[in-house]
């Protein structure tokens, strides 16, 4: 973050000192984890379900924060606490329906606003800065990933960590910037209309990319129109053309390609639609189902070697193309960075190869009908004319509402249709893409359902063998992720146990 003082602070975010001069000035990083403090740096005390940052304060003071940004005074008796005490927000504030899982008395509201007030007042004085931003019902994090590889070697690029994409990773992400920062790269996500405006407020964008519209959260929105409708307020946020506003719409998701009535920016397609402005053409995938295909634009065309696995990341890689040719490359150096990417965020179509020839995808950390299929489809691909089993370990999608029943069964039909050899259904809350599989023509133990992580691990290390591929894939809530890491660590525990002697 830039050089603040803790009057400037208090300044931005509407707030008063308490035990501090206003002198003090934060060199370090904002944090939220008292253990990530270090001197120099600003602790921001956010009241939590679990434990109370305001309990914390003291310890990050200790390890050399600045100050701390908190709802109510933290100093103890024999310690004074430099502070920003943020003002009290209204009980019907809109930031009060954002606020984080137990939060009972809006404290923890008060202090996200207060966050969200000063990331903007940062971004504010840095003028040379081009912020981004991506939305979409999936994708959105190894988009994300892709467009910070591809601008940075235009200039120094933040990005969050992961799907660090809400009310309180969206304005810390914000606060990495400084001078040197040229762009900011940040994911949005949203639970209800009104959220991701509220996000654009923290950092405006000057260009918005929105990926697709699928049925991820239908349980908490209630139609693709609704979430169509909240994925919009991203490009509604963005500045008009003519002041540098561009939208980067998905030419191939109906419900996204519509958004162009909804913002004053300038708008680039992308897709395979010949409606694209970036395109992919003579498209092809080798056995790993990396792709390889055609960037084409109206200003050339130049080749792409994707080096990750999966069709579906060809639309996430034209975006990030999109944006870099927007903010100066030209389209052979897009496609050269292109080229260079690697995964970023963990558990999401990691594969790994182990010493015992089994292919693992861990593509656990979340699941919508959308991903899951495009999963399937990676699955598929990786395995097709080859002698190895493709093994789909797949658990709950959550937050389906209605749909969550009818979108389970077409999974499992879905898993029968690409001849997937293998499906092993985790717990009961999915036991509707077990039946959808058995009523589309799997017989026998070609699907199974299995009550928990534990016997789905226990089924695959009795059937595995060299040459097949299992993918592990469900909404964070079932932690499939430990199917794929407990079967790679029993490999790298055998093998130590190789190597020191012993049996396995």
């Amino acid at each position: 973050m830039i050089r603040l003082s803790l009057a400037d602070i208090a300044e931005a975010v509407g707030g008063r000192l308490h035990h501090a001069e206003g002198t003090e000035i934060v060199t370090g990083s904002v944090e939220f984890d008292s253990r990530q403090v270090r001197p120099g740096g600003l602790f921001v005390a956010v009241p939590g379900e679990r434990v109370d940052g305001h309990d914390f304060a003291a310890r990050a003071v200790a390890d050399g924060a600045a100050g701390v940004l908190a709802a109510r005074e933290v100093s103890t008796s024999d310690e004074p606490i430099p502070t920003v005490i943020v003002p009290e927000l209204p009980e019907h504030h809109p930031n009060r329906v954002m606020a984080l899982a137990g939060d009972t008395d809006g404290s923890g509201a008060a202090v996200l606003a207060g966050l969200a007030r000063l990331a903007r007042a940062v971004v504010d004085r840095l003028p040379e800065l081009t912020v981004v931003g991506v939305t979409g019902s999936s994708g959105k994090t190894s988009t994300k990933d892709l467009i910070a590889q591809v601008l940075a070697p235009a200039g120094d690029t933040v990005a969050p960590p992961g799907s660090f994409n809400n009310e309180l990773g969206h304005p810390w992400t914000a606060l990495r910037a400084d001078e040197a920062t040229r762009h900011l790269v940040l994911e949005l996500s949203a639970r209800g209309v009104g959220h991701i405006a509220a996000l654009c407020e923290v950092a405006p964008p000057r260009i918005g990319a929105v990926l697709n519209v699928g049925s991820a959260h239908l349980g908490e929105f209630g139609s693709q129109e609704a979430v169509a409708q909240a994925k919009g307020e991203l490009v509604e946020a963005l500045p008009a053309a003519a002041d540098g506003g561009v939208a980067v719409l998905n030419a191939d998701d109906p419900l996204v390609a519509a958004m162009a009535d909804r913002t004053r920016a300038r708008v680039v397609r992308v897709g395979q639609s010949p409606a694209a402005d970036v395109r992919a053409e003579d498209i092809e995938l080798d056995e790993q189902a990396r792709a390889t295909f055609t960037l084409a634009t109206a200003a050339g065309s130049a080749q792409v070697r994707l080096p990750l696995h999966g069709e579906h990341h060809i639309g996430n890689a034209l975006t990030a193309a999109a944006i870099a040719i927007e903010l100066g490359a030209s389209v052979e150096e897009a496609a050269e960075r292109l080229g260079g990417v690697r995964r970023v965020s963990a558990r999401r179509m990691e594969v790994t190869e182990t010493s015992g020839g089994v292919t693992v995808i861990n593509d656990a950390y979340n699941a919508n009908p959308e991903s899951v299929r495009a999963a399937l489809k990676t699955l598929a691909s990786m395995t097709r004319g080859k002698p190895g089993r493709a093994w789909a370990v797949l658990g709950v999608m959550g937050e389906l509402g209605d749909a969550e029943v009818a979108a389970h069964d077409e999974i499992g039909r879905l898993a029968v249709r690409l001849n997937i050899d293998r499906l092993v259904v985790v717990g009961d809350q999915a036991r509707a893409m077990h039946q959808g599989a058995s009523l589309e023509g799997s017989w026998g133990e070609e699907s199974v359902l299995v009550p928990d992580v534990d016997a789905a691990v226990a089924l695959l290390r009795d059937e595995l063998r060299p040459g097949d591929v299992v993918l592990a894939k469900a909404s964070k809530v079932a932690a499939l992720w430990r199917v794929a890491e407990q079967l790679t660590e029993q490999v790298t525990e055998n093998t130590a146990t190789e190597q020191a002697g012993g049996h396995p």
